[in-house]
């Protein structure tokens, strides 16, 4: 089973964060400019929430507020479920499928090292699962 180090050095560590003062037309346009579906919101390296798109749905357009002066503070998720890079990605997914969220932040010793997406962990499973069954496929031919 991999591990959240191996899937992070294949993806890289670069993450998109926003400050909680920061207002959610900000970090709309963020997310739309990198193509990304949720940003961390930080603190002097500090990691304070995250803000998806659905918190954008949920609690900005259905409550019919303004992208212009709602600060991200009042829409983050917050506090935020994270991993490690020592954590398995079998691990990730039970906490993403069970707490129904598709991005992970991932902290080690305290500092922010990367995010992984409900994607990623799925291409890491096949590509795990192609691997094994191309194994077998080797072993059964002889």
């Amino acid at each position: 089973m991999q591990i959240v180090d191996h899937l992070l050095r294949v993806k890289g560590s670069h993450v998109y964060s926003v400050a909680p003062t920061d207002f959610v037309l900000r970090a709309i346009e963020i997310m739309a400019d990198h193509h990304l579906g949720a940003l961390l919101v930080m603190n002097q390296g500090i990691l304070l929430g995250i803000v998806s798109e659905r918190d954008y749905a949920r609690k900005v357009i259905l409550q019919n507020r303004s992208s212009h002066d709602t600060p991200v503070s009042e829409i983050m998720t917050s506090p935020t479920v994270t991993v490690t890079p020592r954590d398995t990605v079998h691990h990730c997914m039970q906490l993403m499928t069970e707490g129904r969220f598709r991005h992970l932040p991932v902290v080690d010793s305290g500092r922010v090292v990367g995010i992984l997406s409900i994607g990623d962990l799925v291409k890491a499973v096949m590509e795990e699962q192609t691997a094994q069954i191309e194994q077998l496929e080797r072993y059964i031919a002889g």
